[in-house]
């Protein structure tokens, strides 16, 4: 990653972008994930050895394992606490080698035992059922393995969330029989057994593996390639190129921070010689690499998760997120293309661009990714297993691929993030079944539907608002699979209730959506600050703008829950023909207002027409198409009207 970024800054351009030292500061200020342990020598070679291991046990566990729920879930918790300790340590910048204090290694070893412990007696504890809480032996380990988890959580993930679920225990400790919560949080599968760990288990975990290996195949860089050969010359290319390549690239990471500082280290610095200013090119890859993550077929592995929590298949998710994720991107597409119009730039020159008919040559990197799709699809096998051949097949494809090929240094290195990455993802979804079993024991999913009902007074776009800030706030700095963990046990059901009345897919990807929009929204903008520190801008600034390009993110799945044709439920073709048409065309009409330029600057009036025209068309009816078309038409035909000859050209 250093040599990326440190390689693209040009020697002579004078363009001021961010070196690899800039991006770790700022990446160990706001992102938990980037602060972890130095280890050297021996201890880092041990512990190397624990995270590979860690990786091929679990591949082995989702294919194989026939043991109890118990049994596998403790396990693979009990290693995801040791490994997660080695590498996360209590605060941020500790920069001390081969160091981890006594404390830290009593908190692992509460954790460690805890889980272990269990996992070895697991046939007597389910045996005893509700009768183990009467045992003080057994309180004390439940306890202390929650208190581990929760500490874990603090550093890998996140305070946010945190909060929340003290919040939340403290209410369920106060209104439930303490010995009953102890149960349903640590020995039941409704707490930290429940549903989102048991998914990151058997599902997740692989995937993850998946996107490490394929990584490593240099599937990035052709990414970036055919982006540049696409979009690169024409006016702004570079941000086009952003664009492209981070959905792309995007769809396999999982990671809106780690894909804006893999990408954006190459693309930033292109924008900002062409002309960008500092934060519009900050903005425009932290806002393409966030929502990379619903770019179909892949969407950052979500698409399983949601499939299997919403109890549908694969290919229906996928086809769902299809049209959003257009109107998504053709949104911010259109947004770059404005601006660079409005500050007359030009695109890199052709003969300085990747040649396509070279890179048609190198289209085998996406075998992995179609096979893998073509699996689940079509049920030919589990999702699990058609992860892990899909591992295979992206090995086989690295050796292919000549000029950056796979080794077994590589496979290692991928096996080792593979682990690293999963840890943050676990501990997050350990704490998503903390909260859902904090809302059963108590029974206050029905207050909350009940209160929101009566905020909202049955109205649906209040109650949508309301979620809306639930998701953005719980989704602070959490992975993306986590979030939609979160965000399934928690908001959802609110919105699927029969007071809402919002149908289960819509309101799926209602909050799975604004899980993921919180990565570009201020305060805590984590992926739009990684993109302020190559671009050197302020932070701050980075992420209003990267939300203004994200418009789409925020009207989109109002949209989508109001009307659920634009996920393609229930529409025949001539529905989806008209709604995919309408909603491009009322995207173009946000896009155009927000830049406040189409063929020539937009005085305010104007601007909120073409706002107002294109929020219109978005929503369902045909009269309201009508009035939004009449509106964006007068628009564009009063802009064209009024431009120079040349702009208007």
């Amino acid at each position: 990653m250093s040599s990326i970024i440190e390689n693209t800054k040009p020697a002579d351009s004078g363009v001021d972008v961010g070196s690899a030292a800039d991006v770790d500061a700022v990446m160990k200020k706001y992102d938990r994930e980037s602060n972890t342990r130095i280890w050297e020598g021996i201890p880092q070679t041990i512990i190397r050895c624990l995270m590979i291991g860690f990786s091929i046990y679990s591949i082995w566990v989702t294919l194989f394992s026939t043991a109890l729920p118990e049994v596998r879930l403790m396990t693979f918790l009990g290693m995801i606490i040791l490994i997660g300790y080695l590498n996360f340590p209590m605060k941020k910048g500790d920069s001390r080698v081969n160091h981890i204090p006594i404390y830290d290694i009593l908190l692992m070893g509460m954790g460690v035992f805890g889980c272990f412990y269990y996992r070895f007696n697991a046939e007597s504890i389910v045996k005893l059922a509700t009768r183990v809480t009467k045992n003080n032996f057994m309180i004390v380990l439940a306890v202390l393995t929650i208190i581990s988890l929760m500490e874990l959580c603090r550093r890998s993930v996140g305070i946010p969330i945190l909060c929340v679920i003290v919040v939340l225990l403290g209410y369920t400790f106060y209104n439930v029989r303490f010995g009953k919560v102890i149960y349903d949080l640590f020995f039941a599968t409704t707490g930290i057994m429940g549903t989102p760990v048991n998914v990151c288990a058997k599902y997740i975990v692989v995937f993850i593996i998946f996107g490490a290996f394929l990584e490593r195949t240099g599937i990035s860089a052709f990414f970036i390639d055919l982006a540049n050969s696409v979009a690169g010359a024409s006016a702004g290319g570079p941000a086009k190129v952003a664009v492209l390549s981070s959905a792309l690239c995007g769809m396999v990471s999982g990671s809106s921070v780690g894909n804006t500082v893999t990408t954006g280290s190459v693309t930033i610095p292109m924008m900002k010689k062409t002309g960008y200013k500092s934060d519009f090119a900050g903005a425009v890859e932290a806002a393409a690499s966030t929502s990379g993550q619903i770019m179909p077929p892949i969407m950052g592995a979500a698409a399983f998760l949601m499939a299997e929590y919403m109890g549908v298949t694969y290919a229906k998710v996928a086809l769902c997120a299809i049209l959003p994720a257009i109107l998504y991107f053709t949104g911010i597409y259109i947004a770059v293309h404005l601006e660079a119009k409005k500050l007359g730039l030009k695109g890199v020159p052709k003969e300085q661009l990747p040649k396509l008919g070279k890179l048609i040559k190198k289209v085998y990197l996406l075998f992995p990714i179609v096979l893998l799709v073509v699996m689940v699809s079509t049920n030919t096998r589990t999702m699990q297993f058609s992860a892990a051949i899909a591992i295979l097949a992206t090995i086989v494809v690295g050796f292919i691929n000549r000029d950056d090929p796979i080794s077994i240094r590589k496979c290692l290195d991928a096996l080792e993030a593979g682990a690293k990455g999963t840890i943050s993802v676990a501990v997050a979804c350990a704490m998503a079944g903390v909260v859902s079993g904090c809302i059963t024991s108590t029974g206050l999913a029905s207050k909350m539907i009940t209160a929101i009902v009566s905020v909202s007074q049955g109205h649906a776009m209040v109650a949508l608002v309301l979620t809306m800030l639930c998701c953005i706030v719980l989704g602070m700095g959490v992975p993306t699979t986590a979030t939609y963990c979160i965000m399934a046990a928690t908001c959802a059901p609110i919105l699927v209730s029969p007071e809402i009345g919002i149908p289960v897919m819509a309101a799926h990807f209602f909050v799975f959506y604004f899980g993921i929009v919180a990565d570009i929204t201020p305060p805590v903008a984590l992926a739009a600050y990684a993109g302020s520190a190559i671009a050197k801008s302020s932070p701050m600034k980075t992420a209003f703008t990267a939300s203004r390009l994200a418009i789409a993110a925020f009207i989109v799945p109002y949209i989508c829950a109001l009307n659920p044709q634009m996920l393609l439920i229930d529409a025949d073709v001539l529905s989806v023909i008209q709604i995919t048409i309408t909603a491009v065309i009322g995207i173009f009409g946000v896009s155009a207002g927000m830049a406040g330029f189409l063929y020539k600057p937009m005085n305010p009036v104007i601007r909120l027409l073409a706002i107002g025209g294109g929020l219109t068309l978005l929503m369902p009816g045909l009269m309201t198409d009508v009035i939004g078309l009449v509106i964006v038409v007068a628009v564009v035909l009063f802009q064209r009207m009024g431009a120079p000859a040349k702009a208007a050209a």
